[in-house]
């Protein structure tokens, strides 16, 4: 018994001393992380970076991502000064692509940051510009690349801005620029967007198709801000004078039609709001500032129905009190600090 004990001893203490080879699937290496790792996996290594790169080109060629991924990563991470490097960054960012766009987003982001020399950089801006498109048009951000998370404008429109950032005289900057305003649009924050739009304008003023494109989008953003529910008076005159610009601007510009009609429909409605007011002013027994706000409605939309309205009113009002001639250019009284309701479009 005691013999055996003894043998067993020996057994357990030679297995102890002598080396075992792991097969487990996780390998950690310095300056690259933890990585996994099959049974005889490590033949994917090379001793160079030229070499390291051809094993990911080829792996990524063959489908095979998770390897490309890994020999890609090894070259950037273990020679990233070599001239292998640029382009292992670059097919990191293929590797991600359509699989997680955020990630893949980042590598190309550090390809052309690390490496502003690299031969590809217009097409990986391009690259860029698609994966920041699938976004805007309401693709999920991925948590861990995995489970579907939520649509984010604010990330979209940081995307756009890098994009910007990295060409701003690139192809696809001054598209970048436009979809800024159409993240912030579907924000509903409608104010940003007219900014996005002015500086596409601003930016690219000698780019006919996106300077007008840029214009006339600003007058749509504006002309949103003044159509919320309480009616913003100042984004009706923002937005008719920015159609007035585009107008002018652009007289051959097609949509220079509904331009025009989109003005006729804001003084309209500015017009509504002057007669709310002076209506407010009237049932107060205010006159003065009724008379202000009646002949408001007049300038504001001559040939309305609220401008008939207007001048029955000025009327009655001056045959009421005979002395009283107010005019447009009488001093405006201010206006009554609660929002009013505004009655219905007729």
């Amino acid at each position: 018994m005691r013999r055996l004990l003894l043998i067993g001893a020996a057994v357990l203490l030679g297995v102890l001393l002598c080396p075992v080879t792991s097969r487990a699937p996780l390998v950690y290496r310095p300056g690259e992380g933890w990585t996994y790792e099959s049974v005889g996996g490590a033949k994917w290594q090379r001793a160079n970076a030229r070499d390291q790169y051809t094993v990911a080109k080829e792996a990524f060629d063959k489908k095979r991502i998770g390897l490309a991924k890994k020999a890609a990563r090894r070259v950037v991470k273990r020679w990233p000064l070599s001239d292998s490097a640029p382009a292992a960054q670059y097919l990191l960012g293929r590797c991600y692509e359509g699989r997680w766009d955020e990630r893949a987003f980042k590598e190309y982001q550090k390809a052309v940051e690390k490496y502003p020399k690299i031969e590809n950089y217009d097409e990986i801006i391009k690259r860029q510009f698609a994966i920041a498109n699938r976004f805007l048009g309401g693709q999920w951000f991925k948590l861990l690349g995995v489970i579907p998370f939520f649509p984010s404008m604010e990330r979209t429109v940081d995307m756009y801005n890098k994009i910007i950032r990295n060409g701003p005289y690139s192809e696809v900057a001054p598209l970048a620029q436009m979809n800024i305003g159409a993240a912030r649009e579907k924000q509903h924050d409608y104010l940003l967007a007219v900014k996005a739009y002015e500086k596409a304008a601003d930016t690219y003023h000698d780019n006919k198709a996106i300077a007008s494109d840029a214009l006339y989008k600003a007058g749509l953003a504006y002309k949103k801000q003044a159509e919320t529910a309480e009616y913003d008076q100042s984004a009706a005159s923002q937005a008719i004078g920015t159609f007035t610009d585009f107008i002018t601007l652009y007289p051959d510009d097609p949509r220079v039609a509904e331009a025009q009609k989109i003005i006729a429909s804001l003084r309209t409605e500015q017009a509504r709001g002057a007669m709310q007011i002076a209506r407010f002013y009237e049932k107060k027994r205010k006159w003065d500032g009724a008379m202000v706000y009646y002949n408001e409605v007049i300038a504001k939309d001559p040939n309305s129905s609220y401008a008939a309205q207007a001048r029955r009113r000025l009327d009655a009002i001056k045959s009421r009190f005979p002395g009283r001639q107010q005019g447009p250019e009488t001093t405006k009284p201010i206006a009554p600090s609660a929002p009013l309701s505004v009655p219905e479009k007729r």
